[in-house]
């Protein structure tokens, strides 16, 4: 394998490319690598004055023994001699070893490579430096293990006796979280509990979370996260730099490159930026191609940047509504193709459920955090548009936590607005969130919310919706013969109403709360008109879970022969709803259905 003769160690400001640099020099000098010597130069790469190449030049020849007198006046003269007292001193002592700190461009370091293939150099930088030819070593964040050894040893360093890190591992992982497992933050935060030994861990931790500027925090009056990314931030051309203040505001961990080209308000992702920012590790590929990360404390400074100047603020708010305006546009329509039946009026967007649930699954996270927007007063009418598009899917997927965050903050954006309509419609979307996560007395809470809220808008539809959730919270709750009233009363509100899909899924809720009334003959009787009603309008899954209720009361009550049609049934409209695994295993509990027993003469 050939010799590498650049090595170029890269990554985000703060992630320890000099420490493992120069640890890497020591070594390699105490192994006899380089018996020549090594030559260090801060190129200060990413001051507001670098040290240029011609300046560099001069100092590696002074460490090289030249007399300033005998440097030339030219550069070319200047490289020709570098690289000729290179080769001189390979010759008298051995290989020498080149260690370039803070390079921040190809042009600053092509000088410095020696001509001689004895030679080594070491470069560091917050860019990628693809362009020389060099082996890459990118550098990316601490493991939580890492971060754990590092904040051990630094407290250790400063008292032996130090047990903070080993007395508290939970509060250690809070810490490592809140400092991105960025090396140097979590260097200044070990400072900062070295230089306050009473203080806990968890003091520490609860500052850092509880601050609207939590590198504010991260300074120990020597080091300075926001300095460091400061130095980065100030060299990008004014496109980068807007781009990186816009994915700071990004919601979700990562954004795909539709969101990022609504950030900036596109047609397309401005690719050339993205790769740019990839290349000063100021921007990282997220989890597949297309998508984009931001480290936690790179957005943390991207935010106070952008809030510290109103005209920022202003481009920062019109780029959140237009990304808002994208995801309603498009979350409306994968929430359509979800509701879509035979017979209603074809979404164009999505082909077909799996599409749609396969972009609610890419963009899940952006789409709850962009929700949380409704906080803002400006923002807040399209966050809760949005909320409501999200309530089928994170149901399907069974995101309960998500879903009871959205409605949450949809409630409550509603309510100070006065908008009497949306807030219940948000009580009862958490309402349904909350009896699925098992919270039955919170979710009867939230359904009477919003019933009562219809009741006195005189919206008998989504009052109807607000009984029959509120049956079946009830009936979680074990209060089985209310569930019944409720289930009841939304029945017949959608029978007047003439909503026959409705009234046929408040027939299937009734007929659940009837069975565990005992009223068997009723529920049957349920199950029954639900099952029609779904089948007139070609819901073959409710229709199959209908009928797959009919059958398990059938079968507690020992008649087989009407359980296993039922089963049979119920496999045939789950098939014609393209759902195997449900058809499959009503066709596996028919065939295990014993015969009914002969009659007896």
């Amino acid at each position: 394998m050939p010799a590498v003769l650049v090595a170029a160690v890269s990554g985000l400001g703060g992630i320890g490319k000099t420490a493992l640099a120069v640890e890497t020099a020591y070594l390699a000098c105490a192994r006899g690598w380089f018996p020549g010597g090594v030559l260090f130069i801060d190129l200060h790469g990413y001051d507001q004055e670098p040290v240029t190449s011609d300046r560099a030049l001069q100092a590696l020849l002074r460490a090289l023994g030249i007399p300033p007198e005998h440097i030339p006046a030219t550069a070319d003269e200047r490289v020709a001699l570098y690289r000729s007292a290179l080769a001189g001193r390979a010759r008298e002592r051995g290989a020498v070893l080149v260690l370039a700190d803070n390079a921040s461009s190809p042009d600053q370091m092509r000088p410095l490579l020696p001509g001689d293939g004895r030679h080594r150099v070491l470069v560091t930088s917050r860019d990628r430096l693809a362009q020389l030819g060099v082996r890459l070593v990118p550098l990316d964040q601490l493991t939580a293990a890492e971060a754990y050894e590092l904040l051990d040893r630094a407290l250790r360093i400063a008292d032996p006796d130090d047990t903070r890190v080993i007395d508290d591992p939970d509060g250690v992982e809070q810490l490592a979280l809140l400092c991105g497992h960025l090396p140097l933050a979590l260097q200044i935060a070990a400072a900062l509990l070295a230089e306050d030994s009473g203080k806990p861990v968890t003091e520490l931790v609860a500052e850092l979370g509880e601050s609207r500027d939590r590198l504010a925090h991260l300074d120990d009056g020597e080091r300075s996260v926001r300095a460091a990314f400061e130095l980065s931030y100030r060299r990008l051309p004014p496109e980068q730099a807007r781009l990186l203040r816009l994915l700071a505001l990004a919601p979700g961990p990562e954004v795909s490159d539709e969101v990022v080209a609504a950030l900036v308000g596109a047609e397309m992702p401005p690719g050339r930026e993205l790769r740019a920012l990839a290349r000063a590790h100021l921007v990282e590929r997220g989890s597949g191609r297309g998508w984009w990360r931001v480290h936690d404390l790179v957005r943390a400074f991207g935010v106070r940047v952008v809030a510290g100047d109103a005209g920022l603020r202003e481009e920062g708010d019109a780029a959140r509504e237009r990304v808002l305006a994208f995801y309603y546009r498009w979350a409306d329509a994968a929430d359509d193709r979800l509701r879509w039946l035979p017979g209603m009026v074809e979404p164009e967007q999505f082909a077909d459920q799996a599409g749609a649930l396969a972009w609610f699954d890419g963009e899940r996270a952006g789409l709850v955090a962009a929700v949380q927007w409704a906080r803002d007063e400006q923002l807040a009418t399209r966050a809760v548009l949005l909320s409501w598009t999200l309530a089928i899917y994170l149901n399907w997927r069974r995101y309960f936590d998500d879903l009871i965050a959205v409605a949450k903050v949809a409630r409550v954006a509603a309510h100070n607005a006065e908008d009497s309509l949306s807030e219940g419609t948000a009580w009862n979307s958490l309402g349904i969130a909350l009896r699925q996560a098992g919270r039955a007395q919170e979710a009867i809470d939230a359904h009477t919310h919003a019933r009562d809220l219809f009741q006195v808008l005189g919206n008998r539809e989504d009052e109807a919706s607000a009984w029959n959730n509120l049956g079946s919270a009830l009936r979680e709750a074990g209060r089985v013969e209310e569930a019944v009233d409720a289930h009841t009363h939304a029945r017949d509100l959608f029978q007047v109403l003439g909503n026959r899909n409705d009234e046929a899924g408040a027939w299937n809720n009734l007929g659940n709360a009837l069975l565990e009334a005992g009223r068997m003959e009723e529920s049957i009787e349920a199950y029954d008109r639900a099952s029609e009603i779904f089948r007139e309008f070609e819901d073959w899954f409710s229709e199959g879970l209908s009928l797959y209720n009919l059958a398990l009361v059938y079968e507690d009550a020992h008649h087989h022969a009407e359980a296993r049609t039922a089963y049979l049934q119920s496999a045939d409209a789950f098939t014609r709803a393209n759902a195997p695994t449900e058809a499959a295993e009503s066709r596996t509990l028919a065939a295990e259905l014993e015969p009914d027993p002969p009659l007896t003469p």
